[in-house]
């Protein structure tokens, strides 16, 4: 199951720019032809996820669909899968331009809480965010 290592990877990803806030969500955009099964890569978020600041974090999915450009006849295609044929000349000879992508896209981090005290010249605490 590939998507326990792709889980892993945007867990790492998402750990490293949180930087510590707890997330509440991680877009991602995942290529067609990258083949994750979207219900096997949210469980696998789970488990990966389970005991740090991306616990109970929603992973939501945008799939690419997968296009190309024929190097025969310069017709744009889209595929569904495999072979990658052109759809105008039915040549094999295609240049993949979208659906190869495995991104993370956001995070969405939840907003500090804690209000901060500042002092004023004149030394009256203030509240500041």
């Amino acid at each position: 199951m590939h998507e326990l290592s792709i889980a892993e990877a945007v867990l790492d990803v998402a750990l490293r720019h949180a930087d510590g806030r707890r997330v509440m969500a991680v877009e991602l955009r995942v290529g067609h032809l990258r083949q994750v099964v979207p219900p096997a890569l949210e469980f696998a978020f789970e488990l990966v996820a389970h005991g740090t600041v991306l616990e109970g974090a929603e992973l939501r999915m945008e799939v690419v669909p997968a296009e190309g450009v024929c190097r025969a006849c310069g017709a744009e295609s889209r595929f569904d899968g495999f072979p990658l044929r052109c759809s105008a000349c039915d040549g094999f000879d295609v240049e993949v331009v979208r659906g190869e992508e495995l991104l993370v896209d956001s995070l969405e981090l939840e907003s500090n809480p804690r209000i901060r005290e500042a002092r004023t010249p004149s030394g009256l605490a203030t509240s500041g965010g």
